[in-house]
């Protein structure tokens, strides 16, 4: 038997969620909330299996609720069901801990498997949840250093003038400052100390 909380300020949610988690006798509603604050008792009253929490509430937002669950009941699965969508709603939940972020137009019997899912242990992320996760996770993309602007940069790490860059490179001065340009707006730093900083933290520029 899985026995959850149920936490929304509507009254009306909370009723037909009810309803339907009584068709499947597995799962047990133990308590119900309609505000964080509530929710966290419940919590610590019942110890449940998992928190099946509403996003938005009058006195704190899930994140905040889900926080404070966790940091007492670690082993407390936290669904957040909502309406909202947004990545400025989505993360804050998953970063907060939710082990899981379904929209309230969610099939019945999706609800009832994902509530066992993230009990037995699964991330359960509706689509548009999953694609902000995966947004987040990606690391950002730049321009990659064409050969001869690592040449350029790799010159003045040396302490080379333009000057003498371009006389060692065997192109003008004013080609050197032509790449300069391009790697300060590849690597998004405004001169060419920076740059250098940056190519050593990040390209690995003494390894070239």
């Amino acid at each position: 038997m899985i026995r959850l909380v149920m936490a929304d300020d509507h009254p009306m949610v909370r009723e037909g969620i009810r309803s339907m988690l009584k068709r499947h006798a597995d799962l047990e509603v133990v308590a119900e909330a309609c505000n964080g604050t509530q929710a966290i008792e419940a919590v610590a009253k019942t110890r449940p299996d998992l928190l099946l929490l509403d996003l938005r509430m009058p006195d704190m937002n899930g994140p905040e609720v889900t926080r404070k669950v966790l940091a007492s009941y670690p082993k407390t699965k936290v669904l957040i069901l909502t309406t909202y969508d947004s990545d400025h709603d989505i993360l804050p939940a998953i970063e907060a801990g939710a082990n899981g972020y379904l929209l309230k137009d969610v099939e019945p019997h999706v609800l009832a498997q994902a509530i066992r899912d993230t009990v037995a242990g699964s991330t359960v992320l509706n689509p548009t949840a999953a694609e902000a996760v995966s947004k987040a996770l990606r690391p950002a993309t730049r321009p990659a250093l064409s050969e001869q602007e690592t040449r350029v940069l790799r010159e003045a790490a040396k302490g080379m003038t333009n000057r003498q860059i371009a006389e060692h490179l065997y192109i003008s001065e004013a080609t050197v400052k032509t790449y300069f340009s391009r790697i300060f707006a590849k690597l998004e730093v405004s001169d060419r100390t920076a740059a250098v900083a940056e190519a050593i933290e990040t390209l690995g520029l003494r390894d070239i």
